[in-house]
């Protein structure tokens, strides 16, 4: 039985390489007359730079003096990197990182496999009134965060876990509406016929999830992963209803604690808020990149279906 699904697992017929799916635009792309060629990258060019900008006005007013902040240009001069050492001094911006890290990677993981154990559930069984049970999922995604909000919060507080860093990242063991539906049509591209083959072997429902189904929707799990890791890391509003301890704020709160002090109705030191602002946003971007080869597949792959 174990060698069937990993048989299964390594040549799974009528299933397309992630790898050929983005080889494709590539060759239509090699056949385009060069003149489109060329114009179709000159409007990537400039639509990078035009998003660009902001971040790199943000890093050059990051590194200039209290008073020269705000002045026009994009080249930091006066130069002064010691804002960046002001703010590690002023908050505890190591604490908040990891608090970030710690609370991201937990959100993250858990609602990428609560959301692919229902979306197996979804994609693989088949029972009376499944697309209704499915449709009622996708509403809940119609509901505003401040609809449940106060019921949430009252849940936690009875449970006695409102100071703590747990509602944060628990109510994604229930899994997401949107990564339900994203694994399900994923695993929905795949044959049926492997899990029934493996079924016929006497692989358990559990064995077609992780041995069979897990290893081919990698690509997509890591694109739930990345999309949950960064809203929790940017993620503002949980950590001002539950956390009142200073060091269990997470980067977004404790950035509003150096806005609060250094900015509005503060000492106007813009220069550590700018300072502060950029080092939160470095991880992300560092993140994207390393698992940018694999992100992409995950979302081109995904988009196909049979």
């Amino acid at each position: 039985m174990t060698a069937a699904v990993e048989r299964s697992v390594v040549a799974p017929a009528g299933v397309e390489p992630a790898g050929a799916a983005l080889r494709r635009p590539a060759e239509r792309e090699a056949r385009r007359p060069l003149w489109q060629r060329v114009l179709f990258v000159a409007a990537l060019v400039g639509a990078a730079v035009i998003f660009m900008l902001p971040f790199v006005w943000l890093i050059s007013a990051s590194l200039r003096p209290r008073e020269y902040v705000f002045a026009p240009g994009f080249l930091p001069v006066p130069f002064a990197p010691e804002n960046y050492a002001e703010a590690w001094r002023a908050v505890p911006l190591v604490t908040w990182l990891l608090n970030s890290l710690v609370v991201g990677v937990a959100a993250a993981a858990a609602v990428t496999l609560s959301s692919a154990w229902v979306a197996f559930g979804f994609a693989y069984f088949r029972f009376p009134g499944r697309n209704l049970l499915f449709g009622l999922v996708l509403a809940t995604m119609m509901l505003p965060f401040a609809v449940t909000m106060i019921p949430t919060y009252l849940i936690w507080s009875e449970l006695r876990l409102t100071d703590t860093q747990v509602p944060l990242w628990a109510g994604n063991l229930f899994g997401s509406a949107f990564y339900i539906f994203l694994l399900r049509q994923f695993l929905l591209s795949l044959p049926r016929e492997y899990f029934e083959a493996a079924r016929m072997d006497g692989a358990s429902y559990p064995q077609l999830f992780w041995k069979l189904a897990f290893p081919l929707i990698r690509p997509a799990l890591l694109v739930a992963f990345v999309f949950e890791f960064k809203a929790s890391w940017t993620d503002l509003l949980k950590p001002l209803i539950y956390l009142r301890d200073e060091h269990l704020y997470t980067l977004p709160r404790g950035l509003k604690v150096v806005l609060d002090r250094f900015g509005y109705g503060g000492e106007q030191q813009w220069e550590v808020v700018l300072a502060g602002s950029v080092i939160s946003t470095v991880p992300m971007i560092i993140l994207f990149f390393l698992a940018q080869r694999h992100f992409i597949e995950g979302i081109a792959t995904g988009g196909r279906k049979g």
